[in-house]
């Protein structure tokens, strides 16, 4: 048997092999117009995640998670899980990983208080931690610009 540098995931069996270097491409955000595109989809998708809906009669603002996170248990697991995809994306925008902790904190925090029953839920309410993050990044743009 041979353990050629080919063997097993050989240029003949995926259109090339997998050599573990990237090809160079740029990084999915290096144009400021597509910061820009991606910030402003980060907010809106905060602003599902968030504030999407009214309790009528108030002026009290619910959005997707708060509805999720009313199942117990899996329901929290699943807003975070979103949350968390926001997350990915700072990242991917190449923000600063300081910046990236202190969103991530907001994610955690916002999590842990909304695991606990009925509190957790009015806090997850009020505290809208996507919200703040997609602040944090629009502060961190508006400081540095979109280059």
């Amino acid at each position: 048997m041979s353990f050629s540098r080919n063997a097993g995931f050989g240029k003949s069996t995926f259109g090339g092999g997998f050599s573990g270097q990237f090809t160079g491409a740029a990084r999915p955000y290096d144009d400021p117009a597509a910061r820009r595109a991606a910030l402003d989809r980060l907010d809106m998708l905060a602003t599902v995640f968030d504030t999407a809906f009214i309790l009528p009669g108030t002026n009290v603002r619910f959005g997707v998670e708060s509805i999720l996170r009313l199942v117990p248990g899996i329901g929290d697991a699943i807003a975070s899980t979103l949350s968390c995809y926001l997350l990915y994306e700072a990242h991917r925008l190449g923000v600063p990983r300081l910046l990236l902790a202190r969103m991530a904190a907001n994610v955690a925090l916002e999590g842990l208080v909304g695991a606990v029953p009925l509190a957790g839920d009015a806090f997850d309410v009020f505290f809208r931690a996507n919200r703040r993050n997609v602040a944090l990044l629009r502060k961190h743009f508006a400081r540095t610009g979109y280059r």
